[in-house]
């Protein structure tokens, strides 16, 4: 007769009852490498973010493309004579000459070389007001598009990363927003609330908000599904940090790009209030309000709206084609 060993394991509990020997139970050592090797590859998935080209990588592609060049020419020079106003305007800006009232520019007959591009009816010189206007006119414009850059990130930001109830809600305001015309809507407000400087900033970054808070939840919802942010979150990082530590410079580029339109834009948009009365106000210079002054003498005083018109025109287009090498040089997937 087969007698079993005393204490032996019987062969149903060596195989699991199964037909299979049963594996042992992992120790804690193998326990605690297996979680390192996991922690080890979380992390290096966390470090694996991708990073944002150099800013001189950028600089030096932006300046292969030649309409960049053209484009960053005028604006640095729009932004000078800005800055510069009261040290290259050769007169004051409501400096009054009734004397000299509708003189043409200088090499017309009449001019003087004392106002080179003529006066208004006032006798105000139209050089200098063209200076001046540049600073209220690129002050409004960009302290405009600070505002709605903040807002709309900062709600695109929110909106993208947490989705649900809010990204509904944000949508839908925007949606309701773009349906509606702007300038209707501007004119309402500003017809309604007075025609203030801060009124009209308020205005014009109401505009701008919707363009940065739908492009930054794109973007915020394509890069939440990359591996570093799974990563980062497996690790244990608050929303506050993925937001600010992961999520935002990865924006930070097509923001940059959107706020050069949107700069080309908001500056159309105070020359037209300022057009219709509703934007800056006499007597401070804007190149809406000279341009509107100018449409009653265009057959005897062309000057007085051509000249407000070409600095639009310029400055605009310089921010354009600013804008379009800045695209092109912040792309990696384009040759320049």
């Amino acid at each position: 007769m087969r007698t079993e060993q005393r204490g032996a394991p019987s062969p149903e509990l060596l195989s699991g009852g199964r037909g299979r020997i049963a594996e042992p139970a992992p120790a804690a050592e193998d326990v605690l490498v297996r979680g390192s090797v996991a922690r080890e590859k979380v992390r290096a998935a966390a470090e694996q973010e991708p990073r944002a080209r150099g800013g001189y990588r950028t600089l030096r592609r932006l300046a292969r493309v030649r309409t960049g060049r053209v484009g960053a020419a005028l604006l640095v020079l729009v932004i000078a004579l800005a800055l510069a106003a009261p040290l290259v305007a050769p007169h004051g800006f409501n400096e009054l000459s009734l004397a000299n009232r509708l003189k043409p520019p200088a090499w017309l007959g009449g001019g003087t070389s004392a106002h080179l591009l003529g006066t208004d009816p006032l006798g105000r010189d139209m050089l200098s007001r063209v200076i001046w206007a540049a600073r209220t006119s690129l002050g409004i414009a960009g302290i405009s598009v600070l505002v709605a850059m903040v807002f709309g990130v900062m709600i695109g930001l929110l909106s993208g990363y947490y989705g649900g109830w809010l990204d509904l809600l944000v949508m839908r305001l925007a949606d309701m927003q773009l349906s509606f015309p702007y300038l209707l809507l501007a004119i309402a407000v500003m017809a309604l609330l007075q025609p203030t400087l801060a009124n009209l900033i308020v205005v014009l970054a109401l505009r701008s908000w919707v363009v940065y808070a739908r492009t930054v939840r794109s973007s915020v919802l394509v890069v939440k599904q990359s591996e570093f942010v799974e990563a980062t979150v497996a690790l244990g990082a608050s929303d506050r940090r993925i937001i600010t530590r992961h999520l935002t410079p990865n924006v930070i580029a097509p923001i940059i790009v959107i706020s050069s339109f949107q700069m080309a834009e908001l500056i159309i948009a105070e020359s037209s209030l300022s057009f219709l009365g509703l934007g800056v106000q006499p007597p401070t210079p804007s190149w809406g309000g000279m341009l509107s002054q100018g449409r009653e003498y265009l057959t005897s005083a062309w000057w007085l709206g051509v000249f407000p018109g070409l600095a639009i025109i310029l400055t605009v287009l310089g921010i354009n084609l600013f804008g379009d090498a800045l695209r092109d040089a912040m792309d990696p997937r384009l040759k320049v």
